[in-house]
């Protein structure tokens, strides 16, 4: 269960570095699209109980769909 804390806490504090240094000059489909990816590492780290692969795998999946909503926007 601490790994997957740390997991969790590890990805949502890298998620709010990229929103709060980066994003004055992204557009919306990037911003939804790093959006996208870090809720989907954060549920990929959860739902795998801490694994690397389903955390990266969960941020590739959450980007791919962050980029398409933001593209419809």
């Amino acid at each position: 269960m601490r790994t997957t804390m740390k997991s969790v806490l590890a990805a949502s504090s890298l998620a709010v570095a990229f929103l709060a240094t980066g994003c004055a000059n992204m557009s919306d489909r990037d911003k939804a699209t790093v959006g996208g990816a870090a809720l989907g590492g954060v549920a990929g780290s959860v739902l795998t109980n801490g694994s690397a692969a389903g955390t990266v795998g969960g941020a590739a999946v959450g980007g791919v769909v962050g980029n398409q909503v933001g593209k419809k926007r």
